[in-house]
């Protein structure tokens, strides 16, 4: 991925420099949505919401960090002296991660795991729904394969989701069959 085709990249460099970002997400169906989502991937542990300080107390040794936009997970698991690894497909991402200091960043999709050696974690992080990377149930198995053959016996994965299926609301709901009928995941 080159840098000026890297919006969520561009996205967090601009919060990262003290600019004005934000960010707009328009699904394929064109909803749109804002957020200041910049800010959560920079935020201190005791900014974390709730769920998240409770699940991190879970991770053990080795720690692999998916989707690690600028580094706040492996960061604070560093500075607790973990042995931490993060991912992300945003070489801006990644760019911010060894800035912000954070030892083992690299440029790496969800599907490039398989470069990691056998019994490499005993701890996978996917903060920040980043569970939906898996894309559809084909490739989450697939990639479960993969997480179990570079994970040790009784690792863990630490991941945050939605729940998709708990919406009345109609726009959501005509999304979820339209992905369904193409074989993706039922995602708002």
């Amino acid at each position: 991925m080159k840098k000026n085709v890297d919006a969520f990249g561009q996205e967090i460099l601009a919060y990262f420099e003290g600019k004005e970002s934000c960010e707009i997400v328009e699904r394929n169906d064109g909803l749109v949505s804002l957020s200041e989502a910049p800010k959560s991937y920079f935020g201190k542990y005791r900014v974390w919401p709730k769920w998240q300080k409770k699940a991190i107390k879970f991770a053990k040794g080795r720690v692999l960090d998916i989707g690690c936009g600028a580094g706040r997970v492996g960061l604070y698991l560093q500075q607790k002296n973990f042995d931490v690894t993060s991912i992300d497909i945003s070489p801006l991402a990644i760019q911010i991660c060894k800035k912000r200091r954070l030892k083992k960043a690299f440029i790496r999709s969800i599907e490039e795991v398989y470069k990691f050696k056998d019994n490499s974690f005993e701890t996978i992080i996917m903060f920040g729904n980043n569970f939906g990377l898996f894309g559809n149930f084909n490739s989450a198995r697939k990639l479960l394969k993969e997480f179990n053959r570079i994970t040790s016996n009784n690792a863990l994965i630490i991941a945050e989701t939605m729940d998709p299926y708990k919406t009345d609301d109609n726009t959501h709901l005509k999304y979820q069959r339209l992905n369904r009928k193409v074989g993706r995941m039922p995602m708002n």
